[in-house]
């Protein structure tokens, strides 16, 4: 036997990323086979995941299967697991807010994903993980027509949530795809302007 062969192999690094923009990447293969996603100058095959489970099916019996969809607000991926592996995930629920880190595959165009570890955590670490990633992120410029449609989605969603006696700053940041510094930007122009009104810190309703 080659001596090479008891060499440790090296675990790929598990990248941070939204769901949003793994599902952008594209696909690498060689002879068919799946062997990364192509994300910039990133090869990505293994992942640290932070999202919201919001579905599950368990199959047991002799072909064993369970899947977990997951989201974090900026898209949905599925969680995969056979035979023994399904007890990765059989105990999570629809609700918990999970930290995945698993591999990367795709099948029949869709991108899935194979969990290492799943893991609940406090609803909090969602938007702390975004954060992070945004601060990652080089800085882009952001053109004028980028601007209104912020602005316009930030509105929306204040008026929308009216009738629930407004919107909380926290969940809007996790549910628009920008920067939490553009959106907050956005709202502090919004209350310059009158336009909405924080009748309690963090809530924000609209002034029509």
């Amino acid at each position: 036997m080659n001596e090479l062969d008891n060499t440790p192999r090296k675990r790929n690094t598990a990248f941070k990323l939204r769901i949003g923009d793994l599902l952008k990447g594209t696909p690498f293969k060689a002879e068919e086979k799946f062997l990364f996603l192509e994300l910039g100058d990133k090869k990505v095959s293994r992942v640290n995941i932070l999202a919201n489970c919001v579905d599950k099916f368990i199959q047991d019996g002799e072909k064993k299967y369970a899947s977990l969809t997951v989201d974090d607000a900026s898209g949905q991926i599925r969680l995969k697991s056979f035979g023994e592996d399904i007890e990765t995930i059989k105990e999570l629920t629809q609700g918990d807010t999970l930290q995945i880190v698993g591999n990367v595959r795709e099948w029949n165009d869709e991108i899935y994903i194979i969990p290492e570890i799943v893991k609940k955590v406090d609803p909090r670490w969602l938007l702390v993980r975004k954060l992070e990633i945004q601060k990652s992120k080089k800085d882009l410029p952001v053109d004028a027509e980028s601007k209104n449609e912020l602005r316009e989605q930030i509105m929306k969603g204040i008026k929308d949530a009216e009738v629930e006696g407004g919107l909380d700053t926290e969940k809007l940041i996790m549910d628009l795809d920008a920067s939490p510094d553009a959106v907050n930007l956005e709202i502090k122009k919004l209350l310059e302007e009158g336009l909405i009104y924080e009748p309690r810190p963090g809530i924000l309703r609209y002034l029509g």
